[in-house]
């Protein structure tokens, strides 16, 4: 088991989460879930906390009410393949409400921000020709959702 887990606050769509991620990522295991009961503060019976892993990522959520809302200091980081999986989680992270950003980031319907990074760009970026790389990070800061292809005329100029 992990020694430490990210705790992540849903207002109270925890479930509609779960299902989103789980529709979305081919390896979502849910681990736990818990309920309110009559104590409150929520609906008993609905979902108070769930536990589950993605990526091999164990994350814990909680449904805690409107107190608290995600901002862009906490994102989740995705390392794509390939185009195709760039747009694939790119397309369903932003489907329903979700909100596109620059450079790869982005924001769920829930307001969870990702990062959907080809995992080419770290190559791009750090490349001892600085001219090349520059370029590179030119074409990124134009992008919102990262086209694999345009990194590389980039890159070869």
């Amino acid at each position: 088991m992990q020694k430490i887990t990210p705790c992540l606050w849903f207002d109270n769509n925890l479930d509609e989460a779960i299902a989103l991620y789980t529709k979305l990522f081919p390896d979502v295991t849910i681990l736990e879930k818990t309920q309110y009961g009559e104590a409150g503060p929520g609906k008993p019976g609905s979902v108070l906390t769930a536990t589950f892993e993605v990526g091999g990522q164990r994350l814990m959520c909680m449904n805690g009410g409107p107190y608290f809302k995600f901002n862009e200091a906490i994102s989740l980081f995705v390392l794509c393949e390939d185009q195709a999986e760039v747009d694939h989680y790119w397309n369903g992270l932003t489907a329903d409400g979700g909100e596109e950003s620059q450079c790869g980031w982005l924001k769920d319907k829930f307001g969870l921000s990702w990062q959907i990074i080809p995992k080419d760009l770290g190559k791009l970026l750090g490349d001892p020709d600085r001219e090349k790389a520059d370029r590179v990070m030119k074409a990124l800061l134009e992008m919102q959702k990262i086209e694999i292809d345009a990194l590389y005329s980039a890159y070869y100029g």
